[in-house]
């Protein structure tokens, strides 16, 4: 059904056009003696054609079709003049302004229905297409979104690959991504950055998987030569995962390489400083700490929380930025839910 919106000043033309609207069959005409009127009727209606008078009281047509065209949606919605004036100085603005067409008076009727109907079918062209592109759109989104669900489970699954190596628990990887957010948050940064760290971060210790089981599994303390081969695993990390497209593997591939780099040098792999250091991986070295410090381990007891803040706080400046220090225990509350919702025994929840 299409909605016809007809304006003008006079009860017989309105009566006319309407009568002619009619016959074209699946047509519901909307009638208006006064233009300002039909403005506010415009503001919160959209016709599929407009059917306007030129000479009108208050808004002439000309006006009435700028206006008309001014409102949000209304730019291709077809316009028809109906006007007894035959000069072309008015024809060459009503265009400028937006109409489509013309029709003189007196109305012939067999040159209205042609036109009308024009003008009808190529509304029903244009809804065709805003149709067609809006559900081609919802596809794109759905399918957009079944393959970043699909990234989000593949990154999980090797973040956990390493993990079952390590005698580390899958619920770390999911603790220590969400600390990993709340300090992005508490340094300011934007959701969608936030959204890209805790999505990224349980990739940090993902070259772990090229490490020999008697190192990584190793009970006691390392020998410096074996802790030599352990801290190849940030670099290893960084190789699997840097050269990707997807933002989510550059960011996992960052982290990887510099989580362990200390904000005073001392770290590894590169021994870089201070802000030198990617700010993703300043961020994940307080976060990934923190949760290791606080969990239980087959080869230690858990720190108590007071234990761990008091390692963080000697250690900011050192081994961690101290704005990510900070920024953790201003979201203490928060930090503590988490632990609570990621406990060791729900190791199988993906990262969301």
């Amino acid at each position: 059904m299409h909605t016809v919106l007809i304006v003008d000043d006079s009860d017989i033309n309105l009566t006319l056009i309407k009568a002619l609207v009619l016959k074209l069959g699946n047509c519901n005409p909307v009638l208006f003696d006064h233009p300002l009127k039909a403005v506010e009727w415009c503001q919160t209606h959209i016709p599929d054609l407009v059917i306007v008078d030129y000479m009108m009281p208050d808004m002439d047509g000309l006006e009435f079709i700028r206006t008309f065209r001014a409102l949000d949606g209304r730019a291709e919605i077809p316009v028809l003049m109906v006007t007894a004036n035959d000069q072309k100085d008015v024809r060459y603005e009503a265009l400028s302004g937006g109409a489509n067409d013309f029709l003189n008076k007196p109305i012939d009727r067999v040159e209205f229905t042609a036109r009308v109907r024009n003008m009808l079918d190529l509304r029903t062209g244009q809804k065709f297409l805003a149709d067609r592109a809006q559900h081609l759109a919802s596809l794109v989104a759905e399918q957009t979104q079944e393959i970043c669900d699909r990234e989000k489970e593949l990154i999980f699954r090797i973040s956990r690959a390493a993990e079952f190596r390590d005698p580390e628990t899958g619920a770390h990887i999911q603790r220590m991504a969400h600390y990993s957010r709340l300090i992005a948050r508490a340094l300011g940064l934007d959701e969608s950055t936030q959204k890209l760290i805790l999505e990224a971060a349980p990739m940090h210790d993902v070259g772990k998987i090229a490490i020999p089981d008697y190192i990584l599994l190793k009970p006691g303390r390392l020998t410096p030569e074996e802790f030599e081969i352990m801290k190849r695993h940030a670099q290893l990390g960084y190789d699997l995962l840097a050269g990707s497209h997807s933002e989510i593997m550059k960011a996992g591939a960052m982290i990887a390489q510099s989580h362990h780099e200390k904000f005073d040098g001392s770290g590894y792999p590169a021994g870089i400083q201070g802000e030198d250091i990617p700010l993703f991986g300043r961020i994940v070295a307080v976060a990934d700490v923190f949760d290791a410090l606080t969990s239980e381990r087959p080869y230690k007891k858990a720190w108590s929380l007071e234990d761990a803040r008091k390692f963080l706080e000697e250690g900011a400046g050192k081994h961690f930025d101290p704005r990510c220090v900070a920024a953790l225990f201003e979201e203490w509350p928060e930090v503590l839910e988490i632990r609570q919702r990621f406990a060791d025994q729900h190791d199988t929840m993906p990262v969301c």
